[in-house]
C-alpha cells in the first residue's frame, strides 16, 4: 500500500457513507420537491464526496443548468446535507467533464475543482413508454386502502378497452396513484409487449400541446395520441383553466374510446370536485369508473415499512415499525421518507435499528405533530367547517347537524391522535366509549362508499396535518 492510501475496507467505507449521503439528499428532496421538477433538475446529478464528508462536489451536465441549480436548489442542498451528516458541508458545482461519468460511482473529491471542463454524453434515452419497471402490483402493498383501485387496475391491464373505461383515481399525494398507474402499464406489457403505452404527467401533455401548436405539428402529435392502447395520465386537475389542452385532450379521449383504448387517469380529486375543467371532460372523467385511494391504515404502513427497509438491505424490526407507522399516517411517500431518515441516521451512528434510534431520528416531525394535532384542534377544525359551535362538540344535543360533525370529528380524533376510546369519549362530553366505537365505524365505512365525505375528510386531514 502507498503512502497516502487509504486501506481498501476503509476506502469502501468512505464511498458506501458517500453514496448513503446523497442517496438520502434525493430521498429527501423526491419528498419535498414537485416529481417533475425533481426528475428535471435533480435525478441527473451525480456527485464527489470528501472523505470527511465536508465538501459535495455536484456535477451538471452544462452551464445553463448549473445556473438555475445555483440559483434555486444549492442552498437547499446545502442545508439538507449539512443536516443529514450533522456538520458543515462545503457544496461546490461543476460542469461535468467527460471523464466522469453522469451516474458514475461516488467517489471521494479532490481538494480542487475538476480542471477539465467539458458536457458530458447525452444520458440514454427514457423508454419511449415513460414507464418505470420498478413499480409493479408486485411491489405494491396491498390494503384496505388501495385494495379496490388496485383490482380495477389489474383488470384494465389484464383486459384493456372493456371494462372500467375510463378508469379514474383520485386521493392525496403520496398514496401510491403513479404506482398503479405504472403497474398497469407494464402488466400489459408482459402480456402484449408490443402494446403502445404511455405514462405521462399532465403537464407534459400542456407542453406538447404548446408545441404543436408553435411548431405546427398536430399531425405528430395526433398520431402519439391517438393511436395508444393505454394512455396513463396523471394529475389531470392540471388541466384547469387551460381551454385549449382541455379541446386537444377531449379529442384524444374520443379517439381512444373509439378505436376501444383504454384511458387511466389520476387526480387529487373526485371528477365534480374539479375546478375550472369543462363540463363535457368532467362528464367524460365520470363515465367509466372512479375509486379512491385512501390514507393506508396501520398494519398497511407497517407492512410497507417492512418491505421496503427489506429493499434497502435493512432488518427492520416489527416494533419500530410499528412505532413508525403510528406516528406517520397521512401517505406512504412521508412513511418512506420518515424509514429513510432512520436507516441514515442508523448508518451515519453505526447503531442498530430501534424505538429509542427512531425517535431520535423522527424528533423533528414527532414533535411538529404533537404540537399540530390535539382532540381540541379537531374539535375546532371541525366546528369551523361545518359551522357550528365548539361547544356543540361537548354538549348533548343530537339534532343531524351537530350530531353527524360530532362523529366525524371522533373519526378523526381516533385517526390522528393516540387517545384512547374512553380517553376521547370523555373529551367529547364524558360520552360512554362505544359511543366513540359506533361513530369511527360509521364514519370510516360510509368514507368508502360516500364521494363527498371522503372530500370533506382528506380537506380536514390536510388542514389539520399543515
Amino acid at each position: 500500500m502507498t503512502e497516502g492510501s487509504l486501506p481498501l475496507q476503509t476506502e469502501m467505507t468512505v464511498l458506501d457513507t458517500g453514496q448513503s449521503l446523497w442517496q438520502s439528499c434525493l430521498d429527501q428532496l423526491a419528498l419535498d420537491l414537485p416529481e417533475q421538477q425533481f426528475n428535471t433538475w435533480i435525478r441527473p446529478l451525480s456527485v464527489q464526496v470528501a472523505d470527511d464528508v465536508s465538501k459535495v462536489v455536484v456535477f451538471v451536465a452544462n452551464r445553463f443548468k448549473l445556473d438555475w441549480i445555483r440559483a434555486q436548489y444549492s442552498q437547499p442542498i446545502t442545508t439538507l446535507l449539512e443536516k443529514l451528516c450533522g456538520q458543515p458541508v462545503q457544496l461546490e458545482l461543476a460542469i461535468t467533464p467527460r471523464e466522469t461519468p453522469v451516474r458514475s460511482p461516488v467517489a471521494p473529491a479532490s481538494s480542487q475543482a475538476p480542471q477539465t471542463i467539458a458536457e458530458a454524453d447525452p444520458e440514454p434515452p427514457a423508454p419511449k413508454n415513460r414507464l418505470n419497471s420498478l413499480l409493479t402490483f408486485d411491489t405494491l402493498v396491498e390494503g384496505t386502502a388501495n385494495r379496490m383501485a388496485r383490482a380495477a387496475a389489474m383488470h384494465v391491464a389484464t383486459v384493456p378497452g372493456h371494462l372500467y373505461n375510463p378508469l379514474f383515481i383520485y386521493g392525496g399525494v403520496g398514496l401510491g396513484k403513479t404506482h398503479l398507474m405504472h403497474a398497469a402499464g407494464n402488466r400489459l406489457l408482459l402480456d402484449r409487449p408490443h402494446a403502445k403505452v404511455l405514462y405521462i404527467h399532465a403537464e407534459q401533455f400542456v407542453s406538447d400541446v404548446v408545441k404543436a401548436y408553435q411548431r405546427k405539428t398536430f399531425d405528430e402529435f395526433k398520431d402519439k395520441y391517438h393511436s395508444l392502447d393505454l394512455l396513463l395520465i396523471d394529475d389531470v386537475q392540471f388541466f384547469a383553466n387551460k381551454d385549449r389542452t382541455q379541446e386537444e385532450f377531449f379529442n384524444a379521449f374520443e379517439a381512444l374510446l373509439a378505436k376501444k383504448s383504454h384511458i387511466v387517469m389520476t387526480s387529487d380529486t373526485y371528477p365534480k370536485g374539479l375546478t375550472d375543467i369543462h363540463e363535457r371532460l368532467v362528464s367524460r372523467f365520470d363515465s367509466g369508473l372512479t375509486v379512491a385511494i385512501e390514507p393506508p391504515e396501520l398494519e398497511m404502513r407497517v407492512a410497507i415499512l417492512i418491505n421496503k427497509a427489506r429493499a434497502e438491505g435493512a432488518d427492520m424490526p416489527e416494533e419500530v415499525a410499528f412505532f413508525i407507522a403510528k406516528n406517520v399516517r397521512s401517505n406512504v411517500r412521508e412513511l418512506e421518507g420518515a424509514l429513510r431518515k432512520c436507516l441514515a441516521y442508523s448508518r451515519f451512528n453505526q447503531k442498530e435499528i430501534s424505538i429509542a434510534l427512531a425517535r431520535d431520528a423522527l424528533r423533528d416531525l414527532l414533535s411538529i405533530q404533537n404540537r399540530q394535532i390535539s382532540v381540541e384542534n379537531i374539535q375546532k377544525t371541525v366546528a369551523d367547517y361545518y359551522k357550528i359551535k365548539v361547544a356543540d362538540m361537548y354538549s348533548k344535543k343530537r339534532p343531524a347537524s351537530i350530531a353527524r360533525p360530532r362523529q366525524i370529528a371522533m373519526y378523526l380524533a381516533k385517526e390522528l391522535t393516540k387517545k384512547s376510546l374512553p380517553e376521547i369519549g370523555e373529551m367529547f362530553g364524558g360520552r360512554d366509549h362505544t359511543t366513540v366505537l359506533h361513530a369511527v365505524r360509521k364514519i370510516g365505512s360510509e368514507r368508502l362508499q360516500v364521494i363527498e365525505l371522503n372530500q370533506q375528510l382528506h380537506v380536514l386531514e390536510q388542514t389539520l396535518k399543515g
